[in-house]
């Protein structure tokens, strides 16, 4: 997984300056556990680059997504870290940029047909939606194909 791009200005706060913001992604990403061992993250004007080893693709995505939906980093570079299980990435169609106005519902209804699928949304990204009632435009989120 290479360049992925996110707002820099939109996001949860977790840094004053960009000399803590290595060790303040370190600990989010940590926190949420999604599978990566190893981690190294290095931040320079609003770039944040990840080195490691990543259980899956799920959890080198997972790891992305934490990193990039804080304010004050543009862009992840995760092409330092290495998947484990052979699994490839998914490609860019399988992230959404939350809109003005959008719900999980709505973005349910878009993805499958089905608002009522929202769960398998919220459940895909709670290590970056932690209230499904609580997203905001700019954030990014997974869109599971597999339901």
């Amino acid at each position: 997984m290479g360049l992925f791009d996110f707002a820099l200005n939109i996001g949860k706060k977790l840094f004053g300056a960009e000399n803590e913001a290595p060790a303040a992604l370190q600990k989010a990403i940590e926190e949420d556990n999604p599978g990566i061992e190893n981690l190294q993250v290095q931040v320079k004007d609003g770039k944040a680059v990840l080195s490691g080893t990543a259980k899956s693709a799920e959890a080198l995505e997972k790891a992305v997504l934490i990193a990039g939906n804080v304010q004050g980093i543009e862009n992840v570079d995760a092409a330092g870290v290495k998947i484990a299980d052979g699994s490839a990435v998914a490609s860019d169609d399988q992230f959404y940029t939350i809109e003005k106005g959008d719900t999980l519902w709505k973005i349910a209804e878009h993805a499958y047909g089905n608002g009522a699928k929202y769960q398998k949304i919220f459940e895909a990204n709670r290590e970056v939606i932690k209230d499904p009632d609580k997203i905001y435009p700019g954030q990014k989120i997974r869109i599971p194909k597999n339901l």
